[in-house]
């Protein structure tokens, strides 16, 4: 896989997920499948950044009375009901151990849903810089991240899942999704694997 035209799309990286106090911290079943996550990410964009892999985060945000979620169910309708990723909340800001790369990740705001290529210039961002791959990263596999990698695949990119810095809400759903739906679309494997066969030099 060619670096150069490969990008890591990082979703939900933020403190209502990843913070102990986030209000949506709860929704993971095991916080140290969290604590790992988030450290084999900061693994994967430490050994990514000497190279020419595109790093995009795509934070999640809503105006303060959530005119743009009309009758949601699921997840959105919970983020609403708990006041979650309100936009100049700590809980919507990205975490530190993100922020810290500065400006080596892009950051693609703009996310009100699912998908993290609807209502974002996601798509415009990847075709300013050549990418054909793209790589996906964060919270939560059965939701958001399955939901960009099925509107990854339909644009026509190469898919891959980064099993374990992505992370469900229960390790069974984790491990279903990784083992039965994912591979549907994208392949599916670890950040350590990723790098090894990604084409730094070309």
């Amino acid at each position: 896989m060619n670096a150069a035209q490969t990008a890591v799309i990082l979703i939900g990286y933020q403190n209502d997920y990843f913070a102990s106090t986030g209000l949506l911290h709860g929704v993971i079943e095991d916080s140290a499948r969290v604590t790992g996550t988030l450290k084999n990410t900061v693994d994967l964009i430490d050994r990514l950044r000497p190279t020419p892999v595109l790093m995009v985060s795509t934070p999640i945000a809503f105006t303060g009375d959530y005119g743009e979620l009309v009758e949601p169910v699921g997840i959105l309708k919970t983020i609403k009901e708990l006041g979650a990723f309100k936009m100049g909340t700590a809980g919507a800001a990205t975490i530190s151990e993100i922020t810290h790369f500065g400006d080596r990740i892009i950051e693609v705001p703009g996310k009100r849903g699912l998908n993290a290529f609807s209502n974002t210039d996601l798509e415009d961002v990847l075709g300013q810089y050549g990418i054909r791959n793209v790589a996906i990263a964060g919270a939560v596999t059965s939701i958001c991240v399955d939901s960009t990698g099925r509107a990854a695949s339909e644009r026509g990119y190469s898919v891959v899942i980064l099993s374990d810095c992505t992370v469900g809400r229960t390790v069974f759903e984790q491990e279903f999704y990784c083992k039965s739906i994912l591979p549907l679309y994208a392949e599916v494997t670890n950040h350590m694997d990723f790098v090894e066969h990604l084409n730094i030099t070309s």
